[in-house]
């Protein structure tokens, strides 16, 4: 056992996959909760609202201030006359199944921001309402929000009980003891207070009745007092942190609530669709999502490269404006534009000359094999100066040859002859050679790479030969790197 444990907790890879698990299934059940906890079974009942006032998905039903279950779906309906009704379903506990179906229902507030939550009073029938049945809307109570209320005094009549609390709390300051000389006169006020109070208790007055409905009022609210009282303690700070927005935020939002709820019901129809768009996206992206489980790792490696590079930026960022700005003035002058334009044109009147001769040198490297020559000429030397090598070559001396006057082409004809043979003197000239470039019929590297026999006695051809060398002679020189030997013209 104590083998197994030391394996599980030294694989990271395990404890990474079964913390990944556990969180998957937590934000599922969190996200699952408002509509009811998978695989637990309900008591599946609706009710016919006249108005669902704000009542949405996920709102909490209640019996007597007890949560029983959730509001599972609200949707629009409308009856045969014309008019539109709200239809709520409710997922409820099976400890209350079945309900008496001369039950009640009414929407009430949970908080001073809009929160609702559905108020389930059941009634006193012996028939219950089975799985899936609908309370009518008959049975259904107007619902007062607590906005209504607040305006049940209009702005004129609030104004007015603002003055009198404000010259009632003047009148008071500073009156302790002319109030005690009232409370010293109240007997005479008592004595004149007795035959009111026996009207009060006269069976025509009805004061129990009128006690007897405030003791109902009070048991009806009695089971959400808490909730009630919550409420009004939450308002106290919702007031509070509104006070400093109010004007104008709030004031703005009230004044044109009016034209957004009537944009709103103009462009609902319009936004519908896309709604139901952006609901098929998200089915499509599913798959995105769980790839993006696989992708996690790399990504986070990319933030790991990345926040150095993200360090280092502002030093780039300080650098980027000046440049910019010299940028900007560098494009500005018209004297650099002239220059560019000069540049271009040049650039284009020496591009087919270098893209003739560019290979010379990136295929054939003959401008190093020059500059090698060039120094391997000076290298020898003493103390009193290098040395010039040279090598002495005599022209051949016969018909139409170098070391005598011509009046054609070298074409054979007898010359003096070597020691031990004949020699005969032949033009060999090449004035164009094929030096890797474009257009040539063949690519080689053909000034100074005869081929190999030309050299030995015997092997030079004894015709006249002019223009390219029969054959392909290759692109290899001397000291050439692997991208020289690799380099192709375009």
């Amino acid at each position: 056992m104590k083998r197994s444990r030391s394996r599980i907790s030294a694989s990271p890879v395990l404890v990474g996959a079964i913390t990944a698990v556990i969180a998957v299934v937590s934000v599922f059940f969190s996200y699952n909760a408002n509509k009811g906890l998978p695989f637990v079974p309900t008591y599946e009942v609706k009710a016919e609202l006249p108005s669902a006032a704000s009542l949405v998905s996920g709102n909490e039903v209640r019996i007597a201030g007890v949560r029983i279950g959730v509001v599972s779906e609200v949707k629009a309906e409308q009856l045969d006359d014309g008019r539109s009704i709200a239809v709520a379903t409710m997922k409820l506990d099976k400890s209350v199944e079945p309900i008496p179906e001369d039950s009640t229902v009414l929407v009430r507030q949970r908080s001073a921001m809009g929160l609702k939550y559905l108020l389930l009073t059941p009634g006193q029938s012996s028939e219950g309402l089975p799985q899936g049945g609908t309370l009518p809307e008959s049975q259904a109570e107007e619902t007062v929000d607590m906005d209504q209320w607040f305006n049940m005094f209009q702005e004129p009549v609030r104004r007015a009980i603002q003055k009198n609390l404000a010259e009632y709390g003047g009148g008071f300051a500073a009156r302790g003891a002319d109030i005690n000389t009232i409370i010293a006169d109240l007997p005479p006020l008592l004595r004149l207070a007795e035959p009111v109070g026996r009207n009060l208790s006269s069976r025509q007055t009805d004061l129990r009745g009128f006690v007897r409905g405030l003791s109902q009022a009070a048991a009806e609210v009695a089971p959400v007092a808490d909730v009630q009282a919550d409420m009004f303690v939450q308002l106290d700070r919702t007031f509070v942190a509104l006070a400093e927005v109010a004007r104008p935020y709030i004031q703005d939002s009230i004044t044109e609530g009016v034209q957004s709820e009537l944009a709103i019901i103009r462009n609902g129809p319009r936004i519908r669709p896309f709604l139901y768009t952006s609901a098929r996206f998200m089915d499509a992206l599913r798959p995105g999502a769980r790839a993006l489980g696989e992708s996690a790792p790399i990504v986070a490696n990319s933030f790991d490269v990345g926040i150095p590079v993200l360090r280092s930026s502002p030093q780039l960022y300080d650098q980027l404006a000046p440049t910019a700005r010299s940028l900007r003035r560098f494009g500005e002058s018209t004297s650099n534009n002239t220059g560019l334009d000069t540049l271009i044109r040049t650039s284009n009147i020496l591009k087919p000359l270098l893209r003739q001769v560019t290979p010379a040198q990136n295929v054939c490297n003959y401008a190093n094999l020059l500059l090698r020559n060039a120094t391997d000429a000076t290298a020898g030397g003493n103390a009193e100066g290098h040395y010039v090598r040279a090598v002495s070559v005599l022209p051949s001396i016969g018909p139409n040859a170098e070391g005598n006057p011509s009046s054609g082409i070298a074409n054979g004809g007898g010359i003096i002859p070597p020691a031990g043979g004949v020699d005969k003197s032949f033009l060999h000239s090449n004035p164009y050679p094929n030096t890797a470039a474009p257009g040539q019929s063949t690519r080689e590297c053909e000034p100074g790479n005869p081929p190999a026999e030309w050299y030995n006695p015997g092997g030079w051809p004894n015709s006249v030969q002019i223009g390219n060398i029969p054959g392909n002679q290759g692109v290899q020189t001397a000291f050439q790197t692997n991208a020289q030997l690799n380099w192709v013209t375009k």
